[in-house]
């Protein structure tokens, strides 16, 4: 914020942004022309799509007062933007223009009155947010003057022709020395201890209070050869402070951090042990597979990731012991801008920095061993790092941290290192943005995060270019190390003979290059797949897709950087950009791979830029009915059926974008569909980067395709995620996964003990493990006493506590399925065993079906239904049940009904289950059993309701929380069907049961992203009366699966508490149904049409697939969306649901971007025409309310108005404006100038 005052004295509070879409029309009516002949006709949006920064200033009205537009490369045409440097140079030999250094204006503009302070304020604003910037160049016509406003902040330098006519054109320059200089830097002395102290009592009083009000005097007095004080000075009067170190307990940073790849910070020895004894085995690369130990002994693993970088790899456990060094006082400061001054220091640096070249842990995913006796590098070298001890700085200089850096290198000749230890939940400040986060180990007890920070990394000679032949050996040198060494050399050489693949793709690499090193290495392709991308992700959250080129698209395989390096990366990014003509890069994580077969096309290799990379959403598909469409069908790159793979971007506006670090250990338990939702909803916030996410899950993440998707699953799907989907996310790839079961919380030290003995650490602990079918508790009577269901106890409350039969299964997930897949195979159960299946559920139907298709008999399946406890039935529709019931006759199966669990083995000995025992309302009976699945009613796991019960969490038949997914303690929240609302909501039959999975965590998310994405309204305690109202979600409740007799069956409806269809049928509001089709035949369709003729729930019963994503989108539709269903019904149009659908004009209804049409008809129906006239929405409210009365029927009334008015012309654009956008999805359409 800044106070502008214009020449006649009026005052104007301005705030500074990014420029924004919206701000496009603003921009334009700023344009002048004199603005045009400075800069030229410019297309804005083109311009701002190809800004590497764009400032907007607004005042508290919003209003823009002025906007300026920058780029890496010079306009008017005057050079190639990849080869501008040495026209500069040649300009003004004294202006070391650099790509690094130097941004161009391309346009800038401002309310006239404000002019001059907006400029000084923007180019302000520019030198603090680009803490390398040195030089705004601005180049205009020589025949033009600058004005009074930019004459302001430009010198000229000189002239430079056009590469295009004759004309000259002069340069201007901006210098950062006269908005926002560098800092000087220098020893301390005790009397800035006046000048400081305010500084640091304004974040903190804890030193004060510890150690005196006098510390900080002490503290300079205290320096030595050994310590340190420096200060940072601005006309005489000190603004930071920098106390630093020599001594570094480095025997405790080995133990805790992984540090091979700085070479353990100690000078390299030859003693040095650094590879692991034979015995000890170390698994690298992306398509490692880490072993998983067997389910009794339950080690924890990391499971293998994708595409990790120094920071994902995260401590999964950490004790609080004492700290390595002091922790930084304030989260303030800021970047790189101090130069090395001494051209005599750069060979010295160099030599050093060659031993710490990326080693494989430092970008590829390990499998660190758990136990204490894992092996570690030895280093037996001198210390070569220093450590930051206390830190401050004021606010109004933050961005010039990063001055102190060289004058405190100076101070230790002998020192390559500088380290910094902070707590977690300290925000990145501007100071450590320029370090390497250091990876810690496993079993890391500290509770602080480590930095390092490279002398070299003061260079800013840093020059990317593209790579020459001669480049091979540094390239070689560089990558040797790593897993895809042979495969970028390759691409290397390919380059270097052809420019291009075999193929004809063109191909370019790109090497960094400091003091004559390779120190860094990028393969890029042309992007060839960008129709495909663009219709199934949402690039266009990024980028206006029409104004990119084809071959801006770029395609990026291979990205090594040297660690020290690594806060180049960004620049390496935009300077690829640059050079190679690109706007936009593209980098996909291809599923896990195994037995290094790599997936993709070619081979990707893991990147350390990831986490400056955004990752895009996937986009729901369509599926068409492509025979019926014919020629109208989207074209074959938009319809193939590709390997799925996780898109990550980056563009030239996202070049100098930072990203805000969340360091908050947020651990998730339960890989339940509300914690996947939740972990995609925070993975996927683009400008937010979540470090320290993990998830606790017995089996890991799920969607490892361990069925296929050829196969019948045994259990029901709630199509909230499929296999597909979990590639397309990869969540892998950023969060923290530790394979292990929860079983204890200690809410005072905040752990997850894990297994009984490891621990994980959190900041937030998000529980969502759902529930699970159990193991039965048998009632333990005699059946040869022949008892009856009324003679017994219910043990359904009962906990089993016996030896688990090896032959009986519990099916909560896919792992459990596969097993007992695997036991179906190795038994022989398909040829000669009985198969018993207990309990209600719709998983009962599922189950039998997938035996069925397996080969097991039907008179071999025994489907035993445990007495039911609701009137209402698992299907709640009696023509589907119907159905199910005569399949299962048709197929030979045994059904029994209100049967209890008696005994297996008649009392002996159950494991294996040889016979089970049952009882029922009149007499009892036993079936001999090779198998037995157990589909009872859900509930918590027993070890992790003891885990709540001993951490003292309110639980009553369910973990109690709030409105707000809280327990009862603060920092643990809860979510899914483990939870239930607490008493005093009293609405005890609403739970998140009732609701989404997908939304629940979603919800969950978006409650969480309040504490750490300022962008957001901070949180607010909402009013008493509102404390008292649970959450209402409209997200639609959906199941669905393959039923006995080879029926597809899905049922969609709104959340509500369950209720028999009949009783709702006989509701005086129940609305109405369309129905097609019959059970019998096998293509039952069924839709409930509400009292406001919305979709509520949808019925499909089908002999043969259906295209079920399509029909998931008819619910909360009109059905007059629906090309008048219901009249049509009525006509007698209608005959068959599952044809009608397949229809071309409703391929829009499944379209992902078809609720962003209703959202814009909606707003053009609500608009006011005029100030004095009600809106279409208001009229209709109008009319409902009989406040105006009408000559006419409403309908007509209404109609007319719309025809009449500019609504109709408005409606009309924005659907063909839709249409037209959307074609490659949508060809079947037409639309003016088409026909």
């Amino acid at each position: 914020m800044s106070v502008l005052t214009s020449p006649r004295g009026k005052v104007e509070v301005v705030h500074c942004r990014r420029t924004e879409t919206q701000d496009i029309y603003c921009i334009k009516n700023l344009i002048r022309k004199f603005t045009q002949k400075l800069f030229g006709n410019l297309n804005i949006i083109y311009l701002l799509e190809k800004a590497n920064l764009a400032i907007t200033l607004h005042n508290d009205q919003e209003e823009i007062m002025a906007q300026a537009t920058f780029l890496d490369y010079p306009n008017w045409n005057i050079a190639t933007q990849d080869d501008w440097v040495s026209v500069f140079r040649e300009l003004d030999s004294d202006i070391p223009c650099t790509p690094l250094n130097t941004l161009f204006m391309h346009l800038f503009v401002a309310v006239d009155e404000y002019s001059v302070g907006c400029c000084k304020e923007i180019i302000r604003t520019v030198f603090k947010a680009v803490l390398d910037l040195h030089f705004v160049f601005l180049i205009v016509p020589s025949c033009m003057s600058l004005g009074s406003t930019l004459i302001t902040v430009f010198s000229q330098v000189g002239y430079v022709p056009s590469l295009t006519n004759d004309e000259d054109f002069a340069v201007h320059v901006c210098h950062r020395h006269n908005h926002y200089p560098q800092l000087h830097v220098r020893k301390a002395r005790v009397e800035d201890h006046d000048d400081l102290m305010p500084i640091f009592l304004h974040h903190d009083t804890i030193l004060k209070e510890t150690y005196g009000e006098y510390f900080l005097a002490e503290l300079i007095e205290a320096q030595d050869e050994e310590n340190h004080a420096v200060v940072c000075e601005v006309e005489g009067v000190a603004v930071g402070f920098m106390s630093v170190c020599s001594q570094v307990n480095l025997e405790l940073l080995h133990k805790c951090f992984d540090l091979a790849p700085f070479h353990g910070l100690c000078i390299p020895h030859q003693d040095d042990i650094l590879e692991p004894p034979q015995e000890f085995s170390i698994h690298e690369s992306s398509d490692s597979q880490l072993e998983n130990s067997s389910e009794e002994s339950q080690k924890i693993v990391k499971e293998p990731q994708e595409a990790v970088s120094l920071e994902t790899r995260e401590s999964i456990q950490r004790k609080g012991t004492e700290a390595a060094v002091e922790e930084a006082l304030s989260p303030v400061t800021s970047e790189n801008t101090g130069e090395v001054e001494d051209s005599e220091k750069l060979s010295q640096v160099s030599s050093r920095f060659t031993w710490y070249y990326i080693s494989h842990r430092s970008s590829l995913s390990v499998s660190l061993p758990e136990d204490t006796s894992s092996f570690r590098p030895i280093y037996k070298g001198a210390s070569t790092a220093f450590c930051i001890q206390l830190f401050c700085i004021d606010e109004k200089y933050e961005a010039r941290s990063l001055d102190f850096m060289n004058f405190v290198f100076h101070l230790f000749h002998d020192k390559d290192f500088c380290i910094v230890s902070v707590p977690h939940l300290t925000p990145e400040f501007v100071l450590i943005q320029s370090f390497v986060k250091v990876v810690p180990f496993n079993n890391c007890t500290l509770e602080q995060d480590l930095y390092v920070f490279h002398r070299a990394g003061l260079l800013k000679t840093i020059k990317i270019r593209l790579a020459t032949l001669l480049d091979t050996p540094g390239v070689e040198k560089l990558v040797s190390t790593l897993m895809p060494c042979k495969s970028i050399l390759e691409d290397l050489k390919q380059y270097n003979e052809a420019r291009r693949d075999p193929d004809g793709t063109p191909l370019q690499v790109f090497v960094a290059e400091v003091a004559e090193q390779v120190v860094g290495i990028a393969v890029i392709r042309n992007e060839m797949d960008i129709e495909y991308i663009r219709s199934h992700y949402n690039i266009e959250d990024f980028i206006y897709f029409n104004h990119h080129q084809r071959e801006e698209h770029g395609h990026l395989y291979h990205f090594v950087l040297n660690p020290i390096f690594r806060h180049y990366t960004k620049f390496f990014l935009k300077e690829i950009l640059r050079l190679g003509y690109k706007s936009c890069l593209y980098y996909p994580v291809y599923p896990q791979v195994k037995e290094g077969k790599v997936q993709s096309p070619r081979a990707h290799s893991l990147t350390s830029a990831l986490h400056y990379l955004v990752p895009v959403r996937p986009r729901r598909q369509i599926v068409y009915p492509l025979e019926k469409l014919g020629i109208n069908a989207p074209s074959k790159e938009v319809s193939k059926d590709a390997l799925s793979y996780a898109l990550n971007h980056t563009n030239r506006k996202l070049s100098l974008e930072p990203k805000i670090t969340v360091n908050a250990k947020i651990v998730v338990v339960g890989a339940s569909n509300v914690g996947i939702s939740f972990l995609e909803t925070l993975v996927f916030c683009s400008h937010l980067k979540f470090s320290n996410l993990t998830l606790i899950s017995t089996y890991g993440l799920p969607g490892k395709k361990l069925l296929g998707n050829e196969q019948r699953k045994f259990l029901a799907n709630d199509h909230c995620y499929n296999d597909r989907d979990h590639e397309l996310m990869s969540l892998c790839s950023w969060v923290n996964v530790v394979v292990a079961k929860m079983t204890a919380i200690d809410r005072a030290a905040k752990q997850v003990v894990v297994s009984r003995e490891k621990v994980v650490l959190y900041d937030h602990l998000i529980l969502c493990t759902g529930r699970q079918y159990q193991v039965p508790c048998p009632t333990e009577v005699d059946i040869s006493l022949h008892p009856t269901n009324r003679e017994v106890s219910n043990s359904c409350l009962r906990r089993y506590t016996g030896p688990i039969p090896c032959n009986h299964f519990t099916l909560n997930d896919e792992e459990d399925c596969l097993r007992a897949l695997a036991w179906i195979k190795n038994n022989s159960i398909t040829a000669e065993g009985n198969i018993i299946i207990y309990g209600n559920s719709i998983d009962t139907y599922t189950t039998v079906e997938t035996l069925l298709s397996l080969g097991v008999r039907g008179s071999c399946i025994h489907l035993v239904k445990h007495p039911p406890t609701s009137i209402i039935t698992c299907i709640n529709d009696c023509a589907v049940e119907g159905a199910i019931e005569d399949a299962l006759q048709a197929a030979g199966v045994n059904v029994y009904r209100d049967a209890l669990l008696a005994q297996w083995n008649n009392g002996l000995y159950p494991d294996p289950i040889h016979t089970a025992s049952f009882t029922t309302p009149t007499k009892p009976f036993q079936l001999p059993c090779s198998m037995f699945f157990s589909f009872l009613e859900k509930n918590v796991d027993y070890e992790t309701f003891k885990a709540f019960n001993d951490a003292c969490l309110v639980y009553d038949g369910r973990l109690v929380i709030d409105s707000n997914f809280h327990t009862n303690d603060i920092a643990i929240r809860a979510a899914g069907p483990l939870t239930k609302f607490s008493n005093r909501y009293y609405s005890n039959e609403w739970t998140h049961s009732n609701f989404n999975s997908k939304e629940i965590g979603f919800q969950l998310a978006a409650a969480m992203l309040k504490l750490f994405d300022p962008t957001l309204e901070p949180v607010t305690e909402p009013p008493a009366d509102l404390d008292r109202l649970i959450p209402m979600y409209k997200g639609a409740k959906i199941k669905g699966g393959i039923l006995p007799g080879s029926y597809h069956y899905l049922h969609v409806s709104k959340p509500a508490i369950p209720t028999p269809l009949e009783v709702q049928r006989a509701q005086s509001d129940f609305g109405s149904e369309i129905v097609t089709g019959n059970v019998k035949n096998g293509n039952y369709f069924r839709i409930h049409i509400n009292k406001y003729r919305m979709v509520e729930t949808i019925t499909c019963l089908s002999k043969v697939p259906f295209p079920a994503s399509n029909y998931i989108r008819l619910f909360g539709q009109h059905e007059q969306a629906l090309n008048n269903l219901c009249a049509r019904y009525e006509d007698g149009l209608v005959p068959d649901l599952y044809s009608y659908f397949t229809e071309p004009w409703c391929m829009a209804l499944f379209h992902d971007r078809f609720i962003d049409l209703r959202k814009a008809l909606h707003q053009i129906l609500s608009s006011k025409e005029d100030e004095n006239l009600p809106s279409m929405e208001e009229l209709a409210r109008q009319i409902e309310d009989e406040e105006i009365n009408l000559p006419e029927k409403p309908r007509n009334y209404l109609k007319r108005v719309f025809q009449e008015t500019i609504y109709r012309p408005l409606v009309e654009k924005s659907i063909l404006d839709y249409l037209h956008y959307n074609h490659y999805h949508l060809p079947m359409y037409a639309w003016p100038g088409i026909i």
